[in-house]
């Protein structure tokens, strides 16, 4: 990221934002902004005019001219009264049009940018995440704004010019004392609008948190943990804490501004106090005409006027380039994923995937989660990832997706390091279920096509993806069949006037779904599958799995699971344990071995045996883990090749070795 997110921009910075959102609102809206520098030039010249043409009036009223004389001048101030009454609305209505055109533009920017990230890790940046709120809320609004104070700067800087004028023809000191008087306006604006902006950041932690309890207590997910646990008026009071502390916060702003607005104030009011005692006495003495006090009690307000205008303009242009510079920061913002000037295109997987000496943790101040990890996914293989909570699992497959790079060491595709490809190609080639998969409030079809956009449209292979995952004739059931809206947060366009349409899932139905959606990248190179039925009942998970053993069946696949029969009959079997590869073999070879997988191992299968017997038992020849061995050989070796099983998925034979 290109500037600091606590640090205030410098003028050269600033520069570059101005011209950032003005250059957005002229190329979103040319039409519309040149109509409104337009409109503001005539609406700085018409005060000057008729305060002139008033003067005029008068000065041949007091001088005995006659209706004729009259005539000219009146027509002209009628007619800049019109304009002065219709400029503003037509004004109001173009920024409005500009405005719109404007945030279209800068939020497709915008948004474009942050999907050209390729990594993860500034998602998972709080700072980056405050920095993308304020970018959201200023994208919309600061290009029209920047261009609005800028033109309302340069109107204000015209009628304070005609006004002057006016006033130095009557008295130079009188303009001199009116002009200074602005000078604290302006200063005092400028460092408002530098701590409000400052304190819009600071509380954008806060304003962040309050978001999230809102949606927790608004969400339909949420609903049925917070009203069983009676926590709903727990999250509430979070929620209020966070408004109240970002409250507090605007207030103490306020509470600044107020007390510099009051004091400039009343020295305006002195100014012009002193300005119209001086043209009273002036006019006494017969100096000044009556024209001349006119203009006079017209010019003193419209300058203060005009000067306090032109402050609040540049302050307001400040306070919202301040925040434009996140939107720009944004845009500028540097992947940690780079993608390479010329990327070599990806070749089919023809030898495996090797992870090198692999060492990798979330920031320089974390932990390492993977410690020299080497590892080989042999093409046309299964692979078993076996861990505890933590062991570095999930974080191993966003390397081989290359959501991160490693800190050290290389993933290689055939010997060739991840970060020489484009990372999108890569992850073309790749078909993968996570274990926290997404649940989209689209219908049954969009929820499986997002897995491959280029067949979103084809049904038969979306269908073909369905019945791969056992989903077919539950979508087929449902009320529009694939066509289905799979919400009740809101209905599609088709569905508003019937809300019965719109269909919940169960769990296991969206993990089916899921798992449909990877299956629909038919010609991966890669598949991965992390905890692939951790919500399906058992025998659905049996079925899943003789469906997915049939499906990878010469497929490079990388499986996990806390299910171990699950992974029974994969190629290779590895255990990762605190970042790093402790065992690797066969399953009978892991389970003579007496390590850490035949004790997990045990420990589930020591559910299914008579009388909860020990999980870990001692073999004839007293190695560890032996009796284990044998008991599972014996009745997990009747399973299926998958072995999969009731209830903790750990093979048929073991439900039949048990009485």
């Amino acid at each position: 990221m290109t500037a600091d997110a606590t640090a205030s921009p410098g003028p050269r910075r600033l520069a570059g934002v101005f011209r950032a959102a003005t250059g957005l609102a002229f190329r979103a809206a040319p039409g519309h902004i040149a109509a409104l520098a337009l409109l503001t030039a005539l609406g700085a010249v018409l005060p000057i005019a008729a305060a002139w043409t008033v003067r005029t009036v008068l000065d041949r009223l007091a001088a005995g001219g006659g209706l004729a004389a009259l005539l000219g001048p009146a027509g002209l101030l009628a007619a800049a009264g019109v304009c002065a009454a219709a400029v503003p609305q037509l004004a109001q209505y173009v920024q409005s049009q500009a405005r719109r055109a404007a945030g279209l533009r800068a939020q497709d920017s915008l948004y474009r940018a942050v999907d050209a990230l390729t990594g993860l890790g500034k998602f998972e940046d709080p700072r980056f995440l405050d920095r993308l709120r304020l970018a959201q809320q200023a994208g919309g609004m600061t290009p029209t704004q920047a261009v609005n104070s800028g033109l309302g700067a340069v109107q204000a800087a015209l009628t304070i010019g005609g006004f002057l004028g006016s006033l130095v023809v009557l008295s130079p000191v009188l303009a001199a004392a009116v002009l200074l008087s602005g000078v604290p306006v302006l200063l005092g604006e400028l460092v408002m609008s530098r701590r409000r902006a400052a304190m819009l950041w600071d509380i954008g932690p806060a304003e962040r948190r309050e978001m999230f309890y809102f949606q927790l207590l608004t969400s339909s997910r949420a609903a049925k943990e917070i009203r069983l646990f009676g926590i709903g008026g727990f999250l509430r009071g979070r929620m209020l804490t966070e408004r109240r502390r970002a409250d507090a916060a605007k207030q103490a702003v306020d509470r600044q501004e107020a007390a510099i607005q009051l004091g400039l104030g009343v020295l305006a009011a002195v100014v012009a106090g002193l300005g119209l005692l001086w043209a009273v006495r002036a006019a006494g003495q017969g100096r000044v005409s009556v024209g001349d006090v006119s203009l006079l009690v017209t010019a003193l307000p419209a300058v203060q006027a005009a000067l306090a205008s032109l402050a609040g303009e540049i302050a307001a242009g400040h306070q919202a380039l301040l925040l434009f510079d996140h939107y720009v920061a944004v845009r500028e913002t540097k992947d940690d994923v780079p993608v390479p000037a010329h990327p070599r295109p990806v070749p089919r997987l023809t030898e495996g995937i090797e992870l090198r000496d692999v060492w990798f943790r979330y920031g320089p101040d974390q932990p390492w989660v993977l410690r020299g990890v080497n590892l080989t996914i042999p093409a046309g293989r299964a692979v078993g990832l076996v861990g505890l909570n933590g062991a570095g699992k999930t974080t191993l497959i966003k390397l081989l997706c290359r959501l991160y790079d490693p800190a050290r060491g290389q993933v290689l595709w055939d010997g060739t390091d991840l970060r020489e490809f484009h990372p999108a190609e890569v992850r073309g080639r790749i078909g993968a279920t996570f274990q926290d998969y997404m649940e989209y409030d689209f219908t049954a079809g969009e929820n499986i096509g997002l897995g491959d956009l280029d067949r979103l449209t084809e049904q038969h292979s979306i269908e073909q993806a369905a019945r791969l995952a056992g989903m077919h004739d539950s979508i087929t059931a449902l009320p529009g069949g694939y066509r289905t809206l799979l919400s009740r947060t809101f209905f599609s366009e088709e569905d508003k006037d019937d809300p019965a349409t719109g269909v919940v899932l169960s769990g296991g139905q969206w993990q089916r779904l899921a798992l449909a959606r990877s299956f629909l990248r038919g010609d991966a190179d890669l598949l991965i599958l992390d905890e692939p039925s951790s919500g399906l009942d058992a025998e659905a998970e049996h079925e899943i799995h003789l469906r997915l053993r049939d499906h990878r069946a010469g497929r490079t696949s990388l499986l996990i699971s806390h299910r171990l029969g699950a992974l029974r009959d994969a190629d290779l079997l590895v255990v990762l344990e605190n970042g790093r590869i402790t065992e690797r073999g066969t399953h009978d070879q892991l389970m003579r071995d007496g390590g850490a997988y035949a004790r997990l191992f045990s420990v589930q299968a020591s559910g299914y045996r008579q009388g909860g017997s020990t999980p870990y038992e001692a073999g004839a020849d007293g190695g560890a883990g032996a009796g284990a061995g044998a008991d599972a050989d014996a009745g997990l070796g009747a399973a299926p090749a998958l072995g999969l099983g009731r209830g903790l998925g750990l093979g048929i034979g073991i439900e039949k070795a048990s009485p």
